[in-house]
């Protein structure tokens, strides 16, 4: 039985992909973590709920079960910066995003250890998401891939100030098609409830840089949004009220993916 991932398998040429949505951390690597690491508190919180809706819409939906403290999903397996010269954290994170330890003392993994864990539970992961965009696109003729991300508002460990309340990120325009773009830049232009930034802080991590291919019939595209919008920050609570706001922008931003 899979315990790495869950995917539904949907009909239309979306692929929802949540790969910081995962908490749970084995017990032997907990051991060594510092208390504060222990609750995973980088976890891209309620997400897979967030989109919850999105099976309405056809998409196929991917989530994992282990936390990014055990292996980021998102970074390349030879753990490159995707953002050279800026605060980050790594394939198996030892820095959390306070800046704060993940490990104790003399207990963060080794070479050997973190080839592991990407044996372990980041191949499986990504090799579902190629498989499942290849059924996709070979049904289609193309296929979105759709990176669903959240996080704290503000952290100074990694960029400055307040994060706008949704950052839509393409590569710099080079993960997905220019129609496409233009169809989710004015969807948030259309909309007065949240401030946003395209290709801003967050420009796409590995999945949207790697996966995206538009040349092929693969676009890419990663939200990043503030977690305040439909949680409460402090307790890592869902806020149904907040969370019905951003799931109808979230929803007009999948149905102009699926547009053609």
């Amino acid at each position: 039985m899979n315990d790495v991932f869950t995917l539904h398998r949907g009909t239309a040429p979306l692929l929802v992909s949540l790969p910081h949505d995962g908490s749970a951390i084995p017990d032997a690597i907990a051991a060594r973590m510092t208390g504060s690491a222990r609750h995973a508190p980088d976890t891209d919180w309620h997400v897979s709920r967030l989109y919850g809706f999105a099976r309405e819409l056809g998409a196929s939906v991917l989530v994992p079960r282990w936390s990014r403290y055990v292996v980021d999903l998102n970074r390349p397996p030879d753990d490159a910066s995707l953002y050279p010269g800026q605060n980050t954290t790594g394939l198996c994170p030892v820095v959390q995003f306070s800046g704060e330890p993940v490990y104790r003392d003399g207990q963060e993994p080794d070479a050997d250890e973190i080839a592991a864990r990407v044996e372990r539970y980041w191949r499986p992961y990504h090799a579902a998401l190629e498989e499942e965009l290849a059924r996709l696109r070979a049904a289609h003729g193309r296929v979105v891939l759709w990176e669903g991300h959240s996080i704290r508002g503000e952290l100074p460990f990694l960029f400055d100030g307040r994060l706008p309340d949704l950052n839509l990120g393409t590569a710099g325009g080079a993960s997905c098609e220019p129609a496409l773009q233009g169809r989710l830049e004015r969807v948030l232009e259309g909309q007065r409830h949240y401030d946003y930034v395209i290709n801003g802080r967050f420009k796409g991590g590995y999945i949207t840089r790697h996966y995206g291919q538009p040349a092929r019939g693969v676009s890419a595209v990663q939200l990043e949004i503030s977690q305040r919008i439909y949680m409460d920050e402090a307790t890592f609570a869902y806020d149904e009220a907040r969370a019905a706001g951003a799931q109808a922008v979230i929803r007009a931003l999948l149905e102009a993916a699926l547009a053609v």
